[in-house]
């Protein structure tokens, strides 16, 4: 199984990188974690067939984690001319916010008809569900953004990749991070605390709690951008690739 980071930068596009957005490469059907609001331009830039997708887990409902999906659904129906059904997992309110993104951005666009199945599930904090093969667990952490806020915990081909999502520290990430093949974690700051987000010190003095095997930084702001080097942790990068 690979990851390729499609894009590892914060909401506002910090040292020119594309919003949140991973993409897995593995035989038993390809998905997305976060769709970004940049991720289209970001999947063209990087050569990613977007109806290689079979599913797309959101972790929580801010643009620039979701705000791709818009893009993606209509691209699916006008130039990628899919034909295979597309998944779509969220947290609760998941459906409803996305039929809204979609009317503001293109009016319409929510009721067309289309030549492919969207299967949407949304799941709940504490809830663990059996979506294409995929066991994901979802985890509520601390970040507000109008519906549940989920870092998620995904066995995959017998591997387990966890992914904070956006918070501020939470005990709920050793819970999620516990033991995991790969921990993808935020740090949007190296050591300033910041409401609602993670502080690559808190990763630190935790690290041991959370005993994940493997632990990638992401959601890089200003600050933490001026400090990677400083980091003991791997760096996510757009474009960069792991195997897991």
């Amino acid at each position: 199984m690979k990851l390729q980071f499609i894009g590892s930068g914060d909401a506002f596009g910090s040292g020119g990188r594309f919003n949140t957005c991973f993409y897995v490469d593995r035989s038993g059907g390809n998905f997305l974690i976060d769709c970004g609001a940049s991720s289209m331009v970001a999947m063209r830039q990087q050569g990613i067939a977007p109806n290689s997708i079979e599913t797309i887990f959101i972790s929580h409902l801010h643009g620039d984690h979701f705000g791709g999906l818009p893009f993606f659904i209509l691209d699916a129906q006008f130039y990628s001319k899919r034909r295979e059904p597309l998944t779509l997992v969220g947290p609760p309110g998941f459906e409803q916010r996305l039929m809204e993104a979609m009317e503001v951005f293109f009016t319409g666009s929510s009721t067309a008809a289309r030549k492919f199945d969207t299967v949407i599930h949304e799941i709940a904090p504490d809830q663990t569900l059996e979506i294409n093969g995929v066991a994901v667990m979802a985890v509520e952490v601390n970040h507000a953004c109008g519906a549940p806020p989920l870092g998620l915990r995904l066995d995959v081909d017998g591997k387990i990749l966890a992914y904070s999502g956006d918070s501020e520290w939470t005990d709920a990430l050793i819970t999620l991070g516990r033991d995991a093949d790969l921990f993808i974690v935020e740090a949007l700051t190296y050591e300033r605390k910041i409401s609602q987000h993670l502080d690559y010190a808190s990763v630190l003095e935790n690290e041991d709690r959370i005993g994940a095997k493997r632990i990638i930084l992401t959601h890089f702001g200003p600050d933490m951008l001026a400090r990677l080097g400083d980091a003991g942790h791997e760096v996510a990068e757009d474009g960069k690739v792991v195997e897991v």
